[in-house]
């Protein structure tokens, strides 16, 4: 990654995905809706009424910001209506409003003016599952890129960690141009497709927003024919889902995109994508063959398995053009 400025072209446009990871994963208490009474022969009850849960925050809501869609667990015993406690002084509250048609809930939290410094006192970093261990504060800095501004992810654009404060001002050193456009991490980049044709798997909107710096930037490099390099695949389905929307122009605005980008695509901003190695049957890895072509990307897995490649957040990337 340190000679990744080096294989730039100074005519090249770099756009990065600067969301940042907040700490996304609330641990606290159930009311107990539907418990059972505390008696000898139920003895269970009483971890019911008060049993431990676990919220992930997956998406705010953009028209009623105190309302966010998340994972629960343990999801069959949290219901509609369940009163939910967060904090050891109860810093927030929830109530279940809504079933969601992915097994997610749709809580609404009580007004807090400090909502997100009450999120950052008792949240976690929602670290992903393969990372054995419980988060620490210095996750709150480590999982993030360097270059991380606008809060709203429940995990880093994996691609983007492997950059340096150096490596960005040998990028800038170079005269290689670079912009900026924000796509929060949901749960549409990592759901995994189950329906056995893909053209039927639904993907989950994430939010996404475009400056008019930006804007105006990949429309540039694109009228001059430069060649626009993406730092990992949320910046990849951002751009192509604005293009589609504007009948190929990059427009300034923000919205929620939900484009399932797989082999036959036909890519009309970006030519060049640096990314990590994904997991098998995801929407991710069906990305990178539409960009680099299917039995080529397979050809490459194959060459990372073989050289015991590490693949994830953490892991090993590689740059297909």
């Amino acid at each position: 990654v340190r000679e990744f400025p080096e294989i730039l072209r100074p005519s090249d446009l770099v756009v990065f995905n600067n969301t940042r990871v907040f700490p996304a994963r609330l641990y606290g208490r159930r009311e107990g809706l539907r418990s059972q009474a505390v008696s000898v022969r139920n003895p269970a009850a009483r971890d019911f009424l008060r049993g431990r849960i676990e919220v992930l925050l997956t998406r705010q809501s953009q028209r009623e910001p105190n309302e966010w869609e998340c994972l629960v667990r343990p999801g069959r015993k949290i219901g509609v209506g369940e009163k939910l406690f967060f904090g050891e002084r109860d810093e927030l509250r929830a109530e279940v409003i809504e079933r969601c048609k992915f097994g997610e809930r749709r809580i609404r939290f009580a007004p807090a003016l400090d909502f997100f410094e009450r999120l950052e006192k008792i949240g976690h970093t929602p670290l992903p599952p393969y990372v054995d261990r419980e988060d620490s504060s210095s996750d709150r800095e480590r999982y993030q890129t360097v270059y991380a501004q606008e809060r709203g992810s429940v995990a880093a654009p994996t691609a983007g960690l492997h950059f340096t404060p150096e490596i960005l001002a040998r990028i800038g050193e170079r005269g290689v141009e670079t912009a900026e456009v924000t796509l929060h991490v949901g749960l549409g980049t990592f759901q995994p497709v189950r329906s056995e044709r893909v053209e039927e798997h639904q993907l989950h909107s994430e939010a996404f927003r475009i400056s008019a710096d930006a804007a105006a930037k990949i429309n540039r490099a694109r009228s001059e024919g430069r060649r626009v390099v993406a730092v990992g695949t949320t910046t990849v389905r951002t751009l192509e889902y604005a293009a589609q929307q504007e009948t190929g122009e990059i427009r300034a605005g923000s919205g929620e995109a939900n484009l399932f980008v797989y082999p036959g695509y036909k890519f009309q901003v970006v030519q060049a994508l640096l990314t990590n190695f994904h997991l098998p049957r995801s929407t991710l890895l069906m990305l990178v063959c539409a960009l680099g072509g299917k039995e080529n990307i397979l050809r490459v897995y194959e060459h990372a398995v073989d050289q015991r490649y590490r693949f994830y957040s953490y892991g090993d990337c590689m740059f297909v053009e």
